[in-house]
């Protein structure tokens, strides 16, 4: 019988299974994921600091290679409030740093951020990049959303964004607000009125962001024009036509250290964002997604951004579901939201050209409100003290400190009390016994024989998983020995022996051999057994001491006592 023929080359296996079976509803959610991209990828532009045209060419570039060559068909990718605020640090810092070439090096950070994300997905990272506590997940985006709330603080009144970011926008609140330009706040009042109070009968039809950035243009341009305070209504001014030039990678030695921490920061970042959004899309569809797929999509996304003058950007909960309810199945829906895009920049700027920035503001804040986690805020106390304030001591690094500070120091602070948590339950299962007390599950037999050592024998025993935690509670019970003359040690239920705990173990067996104690070592199998063979343990034992049941040893070490 001859083998079955190899399966013909896909170019969907490549191309992020790209299907014509739902032509249709990757058409419609497609363009329904177009017309609530176009809003915020307007906000965001201009919020970073980079202008319109980087936020649209961001949602343009990252969410059509992202939708080639990702791993979740259904997934929108575009600029979002997480990595806009990373972005606008990026970009705040760089040209204060270097005012003539700073933009430059913003978008060669992009650049990095997808590098990096290319190489996650290479080294097959992806199911580590969101194994972190909901605590800190938690936490960090709830910061990022206070991060995105304060810095439209200015615009939202008027005003642009202080300098020296939240900080530097707190420290000049009273200022912006004794300055506030009433006419740009009211469209920014109108805007958030909207987008909250816009009844679901009406969202199925048209998005709110749409309805708010058309009703506040309009309104700008008719009841509300000349600003009424004797000055201009701010808008986002020109955009350039046409397709955008090629950035090519800047970089400043100064800086490069700078550019090298933000743009793995800005990936790493992304990689959470679009892999937690990608869970949200399996759950919908009831699907399975390349995660380390999806990260080589997200950076090959981000690369070309940044090359053509893009803004960062990552998997969007909001758009992936939006086209998911449309009829969006296959990466179909992806490629035809960038497409749709596409042509709206190229014939539609000089209407974005008069959006005022304030209506802007008020999308863009009423995302920072989305992003913050009010539910888990609201009952983190209940579940667990010492996580709810891991969470706020994240949200606190987060929003006042630092992104990678408040991420490492909230991670190693749950893991802590997590190994700690781990570690007590697991030392209660190190036990040394001499007698049949009842604590160990052992034959009767063998309890018989601990009986008839008459306290000379000593059971040794480990269950479970020994991990570096339980080294104390191995040294504490083997400290805690008294006069023995045979000492049995029972590995029969370790499932796991770290190697600090199994140093515990060496040196216990060391100190009852140095005493001239009989010592017995069994049931050690697996990789327990290995790392104590690389030890050098089994050298220092007969083999009549090793390679023999519990019961066998419980009898030989009865039939030496003196």
């Amino acid at each position: 019988m001859s083998p079955p023929a190899a399966p013909a080359f896909s170019p969907s296996a490549v191309f992020n299974r790209i299907s014509s079976q739902h032509i249709k509803g990757d058409l419609f959610g497609g363009v329904t994921a177009a017309v609530i991209a176009l809003p915020m990828a307007l906000a965001f532009g201009v919020a970073s600091g980079a202008g319109a045209a980087a936020g649209l060419w961001g949602a343009v570039l990252v969410g059509l290679f992202a939708a080639l060559f990702g791993g979740t068909p259904t997934l929108i990718s575009e600029p979002t409030g997480p990595m806009t605020v990373v972005m606008t640090a990026v970009i705040a810092k760089l040209t204060s740093q270097n005012p003539e070439h700073g933009l430059a090096m913003a978008f060669t950070v992009v650049m990095l951020a997808g590098l990096f994300q290319i190489l996650f997905g290479f080294l097959k990272l992806g199911r580590y990049v969101t194994m972190m506590p909901y605590t800190v997940i938690s936490g960090f985006m709830s910061g990022i959303g206070f991060i995105l709330i304060i810095l439209q603080i200015g615009p939202f009144l008027g005003q642009a964004i202080p300098k020296g970011g939240v900080l530097g926008t707190l420290n000049a609140l009273p200022g912006l607000i004794t300055s506030a330009r009433p006419t740009e706040v009211i469209l920014a009042v109108i805007t958030l009125a909207i987008l909250w109070l816009t009844p679901s009968k009406v969202k199925t039809i048209a998005p709110p962001q749409l309805i708010a950035l058309i009703l506040g243009t309009l309104l700008s341009l008719s009841l509300l024009s000349g600003g009424g305070d004797g000055e201009e209504i701010r808008r986002i001014g020109e955009i350039a036509s046409g397709f955008p030039k090629l950035q090519l990678p800047y970089f400043s030695l100064p800086q490069l250290e700078t550019m090298l921490v933000n743009g793995a920061v800005l990936g790493m970042l992304g990689c959470i964002d679009a892999l937690l959004t990608a869970v949200i899309a399996d759950s919908i569809t009831r699907t399975e997604s390349d995660s380390n797929k999806e990260l080589i999509g997200q950076g090959l996304g981000n690369l070309v951004s940044g090359l053509f003058g893009g803004i960062a950007g990552a998997g969007a909960t909001m758009g992936t579901v939006v086209n998911i309810q449309a009829g969006g199945r296959s990466a179909l829906s992806g490629i035809t939201r960038a497409l749709v895009l596409m042509l709206v920049i190229l014939a539609g700027t000089r209407l974005a050209a008069q959006i005022p920035q304030a209506v802007l503001a008020g999308i863009a804040l009423k995302v920072g409100v989305d992003i913050v986690d009010w539910s888990f805020l609201k009952r983190a106390h209940r579940i667990s003290i010492k996580g709810a304030l891991i969470m706020y001591l994240v949200i606190g690094l987060t929003v006042l400190v630092d992104l990678i500070a408040a991420v490492g120091i909230g991670v190693f602070i749950a893991n802590i009390l997590t190994i700690d948590r781990m570690s007590s339950l697991q030392s209660k299962q190190v036990k040394s016994v001499s007698t049949a007390d009842g604590e160990l599950n052992l034959p009767s037999e063998e309890k018989a024989l601990l009986d008839r050592g008459n306290g000379k024998v000593l059971l040794f025993q480990l269950t479970g998983a020994m991990i570096f935690g339980v080294a104390k509670a191995i040294d504490r019970e083997h400290n805690a020995i008294g006069s023995c003359q045979a000492i049995v040690f029972d590995l029969t239920e370790v499932s796991h022996l770290g190697v600090t705990a199994a140093l515990a173990v060496e040196n216990a067996v060391e100190e009852a051999l140095e005493k001239g104690r009989q010592v017995f070592v069994v049931g050690a199998n697996g990789t327990t057994r290995k790392r104590l063979e690389r030890l050098g343990l089994y050298a220092k034992l007969p083999a009549d001491h090793l390679e023999i049941s519990r019961h066998e040893a419980l009898e030989r070490a009865v039939a030496g006592l003196v």
